[in-house]
């Protein structure tokens, strides 16, 4: 299967990485140019433009910044839907808005392809070394044929269920790791005001039934100074908004997530729209005059687990 890629950033590369890593035959395409260099360097083909790439492949894959980048890429008059045809895949691997992949997902169809949302989630760092969990929305038979590929990219592979369903479960996951972030930056910022030393606070958060995978990655970067998770605030906002705008379309009066929307608006506005999203502790940190930081923690998140081969994963209660 000849395999497409359109968007080589911080998580696509890394995915992009992983299907060369794994021997498959791989085309690129990415608005910089200068980013799809590397991978051409290893063997890769690139594709002049989306509508090229969806002629010449059999599977092919978007991971972009937006749901509007996403729409651009597949109406465009040299899009992806100008060149699919019967028999091909489209997979949509970026953070996107249900109702838009269905919307996308049914113009692919009737073209006689089928279309996938199967975003990722996990880190950057695991989205390198290919040990990344990946959700599908998808029929069962498309994913099936999906598998081989998507082990070679993740680790963990869930079947949603049909097209839209891992969109929501992927936005459902963000949220919650965006009040993670949050939380635990109120309780390091709480502890050094309180006296507690930080790398004790640290371990003790680890060890307790306060421990999350947030914890474990973010704070360390957060301790460090460099608060650099290869995510940035304007992402997290674009994210929690999407999970707004599935619960208001199912009538759920949320209470949390509107106070961690108007949180990170304010941190867009006072440290950038690209400020890494650790950062988002500086509101505290300026409130307090307190610095959040300590000995000994690394400046980046490196996956320290070998690269295992990929399996699908049963939901409890239907194996």
């Amino acid at each position: 299967m000849k395999v497409g890629f359109i968007g080589l950033g911080n998580v696509g590369g890394k995915l992009s990485g992983s299907l060369l890593r794994n021997g498959y035959n791989l085309m690129v395409r990415d608005l910089d140019r200068a980013l799809a260099q590397p991978f051409i360097d290893q063997g890769a083909t690139f594709a002049e433009s989306p509508k090229a790439m969806a002629e010449a492949c059999d599977l092919i894959i978007t991971c972009l910044p937006s749901p509007a980048a996403s729409a651009a890429v597949m109406e465009a008059d040299d899009g992806l839907l100008a060149g699919l045809s019967a028999g091909k895949i489209w997979a949509e691997m970026s953070t996107t808005d249900e109702a838009e992949v269905k919307r996308l997902g049914a113009k692919v169809a009737a073209v006689g392809a089928s279309p996938v949302d199967c975003p990722v989630s996990g880190g950057c760092h695991r989205a390198t070394t290919g040990n990344i969990a990946i959700f599908a929305g998808c029929d069962r038979e498309v994913f099936e044929r999906m598998l081989p590929i998507l082990t070679a990219m993740g680790r963990r592979i869930l079947h949603t269920g049909e097209l839209g369903t891992a969109s929501v479960l992927k936005v459902l996951t963000n949220y919650l790791a965006t009040a993670n972030l949050l939380t635990c930056a109120e309780a390091l910022v709480t502890a050094k005001a309180a006296g507690m030393d930080l790398n004790t606070t640290y371990e003790a958060i680890r060890i307790s039934s306060g421990n999350s995978f947030v914890h474990e990655t973010e704070s360390q970067v957060i301790l460090n100074g460099s608060r650099d998770i290869n995510f940035t605030m304007d992402l997290v906002v674009k994210d929690i908004t999407l999970f707004q705008q599935v619960a208001d379309r199912a009538g759920v009066p949320l209470e949390i997530n509107p106070v961690m929307i108007d949180i990170f608006n304010d941190g867009m506005e006072r440290f950038g729209a690209r400020e890494w999203s650790p950062n988002i502790i500086k509101r505290l940190e300026e409130a307090t005059g307190l610095e959040i930081l300590a000995p000994g923690f690394p400046a980046e998140m490196i996956d320290d687990e070998p690269e295992e081969a990929g399996y699908e994963v049963i939901a409890r209660g239907k194996g």
